[in-house]
């Protein structure tokens, strides 16, 4: 079935390429899907990253930002960090996407935070606003050091009902992001 779909969206990408050449618009292989990057950052690195995304693939963004912000400064933000993912604590969102019907791919992205996401990727993924069965679930996220590939995977494992892309992680470049999303199949 995966299969069939991805042949079909490369169909219509061929279909659409040569209108879609004429344009300055982002060229995505998924042309007629509709794109949002959300993304949580505390530093301003994800973010960047998302920023980078959506410039690529023409999505819209959405920042995902908890009622109570985050310390500013790096150990009392970590100590939060900790006890949130230790006690399970979904933190409050801000605001909700108000259209999640209308995107059929999602990114979703996050710096690696105690070896996994943080929580408020949590209360977005697991929020009663969205039903995101069917959707495609693209993840990505920013790290200092490791634990890219468990945060990667919390992401799919928070969307058991939705399609999922290979995901990419970064150290703080946006430089990869081009050949990952060519790659995966989004860009040409």
């Amino acid at each position: 079935m995966r299969k069939l779909v991805l042949i079909m969206m490369m169909c219509l990408a061929a279909l659409s390429s040569y209108s879609c050449a004429q344009s300055d618009e982002p060229v995505t292989q998924v042309s007629g899907k509709k794109i949002l990057v959300a993304y949580f950052s505390w530093g301003g690195t994800t973010k960047r990253l998302a920023e980078e995304i959506a410039s690529l693939t023409g999505g819209d963004l959405f920042s995902i930002e908890t009622v109570t912000p985050y310390p500013t400064d790096y150990t009392p933000c970590t100590e939060v960090a900790k006890e949130e993912l230790e006690k399970g604590i979904r933190p409050p969102l801000k605001d909700v996407v108000k259209n999640m019907d209308d995107y059929d791919i999602v990114f979703v992205g996050c710096p690696v935070w105690w070896h996994t996401a943080p929580m408020a990727i949590w209360s977005f993924l697991e929020s009663k606003e969205y039903n995101l069965k069917g959707k495609i679930i693209v993840p990505f996220c920013t790290y200092a050091a490791t634990y890219r590939d468990e945060t990667l995977a919390k992401i799919v494992e928070l969307t058991p009902d939705s399609e999922h892309l290979k995901g990419f992680g970064s150290t703080g470049s946006t430089s990869g992001a081009k050949g990952w999303l060519k790659e995966i199949g989004i860009i040409k």
